[in-house]
This record gives structure tokens, C-alpha cells and sequence, in this order.
């Protein structure tokens, strides 16, 4: 239950840095970012399904997260900042040992090497030939910036202030070009 705000009569609340340019541009940016990561998340999930070994229900996760931190992002909800960035960290890891295959256990394999001789071609999820290990590969090697840069432009974000309120009169909010948020009505004694 949220916490009851005892405002003064005639005054509402506002958030002055949601306003300014810059916020609004974090916010698109961090969720456009995290739509890309599932997008590509999504594309190596899909084209190499029969090689994924014990990922497949944790990438379906991971897109499930990213796109419901990206909801909460986009209504400016700024304490979700840290976990995506926490998460993006997590993906970064196990796309830099998927796309180098490297720190792994002595049979780690890039999606690089599975284009040689005596490596099957994958599978996609629909059953039919996936798409190649080299652009999987890719995919896999491009995910290391996007969350990289996801991680940077989330904490650059959390700093922002999104979360900043200041009680003003609800004349002046309306000039401000803001709705008014007008906190419930207290209830009487009977």
C-alpha cells in the first residue's frame, strides 16, 4: 500500500527531472538498448536452439526480464535502474565465454569454431536448419557492447533523479504544462 501524502490544499506534486530533455533521452535509450539485447538474445535463442546446452529456459527468462525492466523504465521507474544493469552484467559474462569460448570448462567452444569440419549444423526451435554459426556468433560477439552500454547508460540514468519530487500549487503545475496529482481524500471520522 503506498504511503498516504498529506499535502496542503491546493498543492500537488511534481517530478522537475522527468522534464528535462536529457531524462527523456536516457529513458528511450536504456530501453531501446534493452529491447536490442532481447532482440538478439532472441535471434541466438531461435537460430542455434540444438547447440544452446541448459540455456534455452534462462534466455527466455533473461528476454522476459529485460522487457518487463524496460515497461518500468519507460514509466519512470528509476529503482529499476540497477537491476538491469546488474542483469546486463550477468548476460555480458556469459556472452564474452559464448563468444570467445574461453574460462570455460576444457570443452568450450565458441560459435566460431562450430563452423569447422566435425560440428552439425544447429538447429532453430521450428525444426528446421538454424542459421549459421558464424552469424550466431556474431549476434553472440555484438550482445558484449550493447550490454556494456547498457550498464553505462543505466547508471548514467539511476544518477538522473528521476524519482525527485517537489510540492508546488496545483496553479502553478497546470502552467507548468504538468497534470496535477492530487493525493486521495482523507478519509472522514465517522
Amino acid at each position: 500500500m503506498p504511503p498516504v501524502r498529506n499535502l496542503p490544499p491546493g498543492y500537488t506534486v511534481i517530478h522537475p527531472n522527468r522534464d528535462k530533455a536529457a531524462a527523456k533521452v536516457m529513458k528511450a535509450i536504456v530501453v531501446l538498448i534493452m529491447l536490442a539485447s532481447v532482440g538478439l538474445m532472441l535471434i541466438v535463442t531461435f537460430g542455434g536452439w540444438s547447440k544452446l546446452q541448459g540455456l534455452k529456459p534462462l534466455n527466455f527468462a533473461w528476454c522476459l526480464l529485460f522487457l518487463v525492466l524496460a515497461y518500468y523504465v519507460w514509466r519512470w521507474k528509476r529503482g529499476v535502474l540497477p537491476i538491469a544493469a546488474a542483469l546486463a552484467v550477468l548476460v555480458l559474462l556469459v556472452t564474452v565465454i559464448a563468444g570467445t569460448g574461453q574460462f570455460g570448462s576444457g570443452s568450450a567452444t565458441s560459435w566460431f569454431d562450430r563452423n569447422t569440419a566435425g560440428f552439425a549444423a544447429p538447429h532453430s526451435i521450428f525444426g528446421g536448419k538454424g542459421l549459421s554459426p558464424d552469424f550466431i556468433g556474431l549476434m553472440v560477439v555484438l550482445l558484449i557492447p550493447v550490454e556494456v552500454v547498457l550498464i553505462v547508460f543505466a547508471m548514467i540514468a539511476f544518477g538522473q533523479g528521476w524519482n525527485v519530487e517537489i510540492e508546488v500549487p496545483i496553479d502553478e503545475a497546470k502552467r507548468g504544462g504538468r497534470p496535477p496529482i492530487v493525493p486521495p481524500a482523507e478519509p472522514s471520522a465517522a
